[in-house]
């Protein structure tokens, strides 16, 4: 799976941040093995680093999936890494219930599929 990361001008894209991410990826995704071949984040800064705001870091996420439409999440934050946290948490869940709904049936509701995906995130 490759990651990369996006920010605009007004958020410095460094090595930590770009292993943060990789690493929180890897953590929430892994599960999915060869499904998902690339993540995207993109970073923004509402405000500029003039004005500080409680949410001002917006985070997007972009799953692309093997024979699926890409899944696109979004989250914000008052700092980077809780953005990019709150929506690898969603990007979870949103790439579990899609990869759910293109399965052949199983023995597992669409709900318990998506409850297993809730017990790996408390985990």
């Amino acid at each position: 799976m490759q990651v990369l990361l996006q920010t605009d001008s007004n958020i410095e894209a460094s090595q930590q941040m770009a292993d943060h991410l990789k690493s929180v990826a890897k953590d929430a995704l892994d599960r999915f093995g060869e499904r998902i071949t690339r993540v995207e984040a993109h970073l923004s800064d509402v405000n500029g680093h003039a004005k500080s705001a409680e949410n001002d870091i917006h985070c997007t996420l972009e799953a692309r999936l093997t024979g699926l439409e890409p899944v696109i999440v979004k989250e914000n934050a008052g700092s980077t890494h809780q953005a990019i946290d709150g929506a690898m948490r969603k990007l979870k869940r949103a790439v579990a219930s899609a990869l759910e709904k293109h399965e052949p049936r199983s023995h597992r509701t669409p709900g318990e599929a998506l409850a297993a995906a809730d017990e790996d995130l408390a985990a």
